[in-house]
């Protein structure tokens, strides 16, 4: 195999590091906060189905026939199948809407040209479930831009760019505020803060503990988890996740994860998307231009950008986060509220042990709301996900909890948006 030093020293990787955060792009960017656009682009999954919801469903790992069983799925409250919360986040149908003006377009012209992005961490809110039949569109906006000290990669831009995504119907599903940061790669090949870390290896006894975890996990289902049997303190119960390997990378990715609009594509489209971003392409070790975003399966090129070895995506842990709160939930319950911070990388061979715990519980606004706190810790005893979650439980007098209603501001913004769609002939 070759060796990082090999990439390093070749004429691609030169070019591919020598991109830098520009005060200018950071001044540009924080010119297009405040300013909305629909999206135009097209996800792998744009119309959600049985099919589309089951696979997405099994792409996290996550069995509950709440999303994979229609005949189970039909007896619960929601009268049919319903999509994992998360994946809300990964549907699009293109929404038409005015093109930008000269000065966005300007703004946004080779905007951090070359520098390396990942996820850290959302807020999402919930405001009504994905059905089989929903097609969900979107329009986006920049919220923030911060400059920081990374401890990973010396300087960084933290960006959040909120997306409120839109059913047919017009009706706000929910909002997905991502928060990504952005890096220089030479620095964070030059930084080399995890260069140490060994790739994990597993006894038959480590694995057996492993698979015991995932024995004794739960799905609450039907069984309903009532407000007024939850205490502050209680633990939400213990989840594996892992050890990570490129088959679930691959399973994500099938499922539906298309990472556009850089999606990892092959023959005559691989062409013309290596025509359309060029810097997106950088070529590997055989002189073969591939995806800058291979670095989440190609060790060589995740060592050469300075990690140790290929590691997950963001999005991942956090459907997994979605799963363990789920699992938790039941049936009837609603998780209205997520907050996730990704504070270190999953590397290949890493297993998460994931555990949580019930900070709160009050009545606001007629629901019964509990307020839980959640935790990913790897075999390096490191904290790689830190979460908090609002959820609606039923009660005794109240056994239905209600998803909240959206804001005025954003359901006003949303018909706007969708109206000029439809004017435009979107179906």
């Amino acid at each position: 195999m070759p060796k990082k030093s090999d990439i390093k020293q070749s004429e691609e990787w030169q070019k591919a590091t020598s991109y830098e955060i520009l005060d200018s792009d950071i001044e540009r960017q924080r010119k297009l906060i405040g300013y909305w656009e629909a999206m135009r682009r097209a996800d792998y999954v744009q119309t959600a189905s049985e099919d589309s919801i089951r696979n997405w469903a099994y792409g996290s790992g996550d069995d509950n026939p709440l999303f994979t069983d229609p005949a189970y799925a039909r007896k619960t409250r929601w009268g049919g199948v319903i999509a994992p919360g998360m994946m809300v986040g990964q549907i699009s149908k293109p929404m038409l809407g005015d093109p930008p003006s000269d000065e966005i377009r300007a703004l946004r012209k080779s905007l951090f040209k070359g520098i390396h992005v990942f996820v850290s961490g959302a807020d999402f809110t919930f405001y009504r479930p994905v059905r089989p039949g929903d097609s969900i569109y979107a329009y986006e906006g920049e919220v923030s831009c911060e400059v920081k000290q990374s401890e990973f990669a010396g300087r960084s831009v933290v960006n959040v760019t909120r997306r409120v995504k839109v059913n047919q119907r017009g009706e706000v599903v929910a909002t997905y505020d991502l928060l990504r940061i952005l890096t220089e790669r030479k620095a964070a090949a030059k930084k080399g803060k995890n260069a140490a870390i060994e790739p994990a290896t597993y006894t038959d006894e480590e694995m057996q503990a492993i698979e015991d975890i995932y024995a004794a996990e739960k799905v609450q289902g039907a069984e309903k988890r009532w407000f007024e049997s939850v205490e502050v303190g209680d633990s939400l119960g213990l989840q594996a996740k892992g050890p990570l390997a490129v088959t679930d990378i691959i399973c994500f990715h099938a499922a539906g994860y298309g990472f556009t609009p850089y999606a990892p594509t092959t023959n005559r489209r691989a062409h013309k998307n290596r025509q359309r971003i060029p810097a997106f392409y950088i070529k590997n070790e055989q002189g073969i231009p591939d995806v800058a975003q291979r670095l989440h399966w190609d060790p060589v090129w995740a060592q050469a950008i300075g990690n140790p070895m290929a590691y997950d995506y963001g999005v991942m842990r956090e459907n997994y986060l979605w799963h363990y709160l789920n699992d938790w939930v039941g049936d009837d319950g609603i998780i209205i509220q997520l907050h996730d911070e990704v504070r270190k990388f999953a590397y290949m061979g890493d297993v998460q042990r994931v555990t949580g715990e019930v900070l709160g519980k009050r009545v606001e606004n007629g629901q019964n709301l509990v307020d839980v706190a959640v935790k990913f810790v790897n075999q390096r005893d490191e904290e790689t996900v830190r979460g908090t979650a609002t959820i609606a439980l039923p009660s005794k007098d109240k056994p239905l909890p209600m998803y909240p209603p959206v804001p005025e501001d954003i359901a006003e913004t949303a018909a706007r948006m969708m109206a000029r769609h439809w004017e435009l002939g979107g179906s």
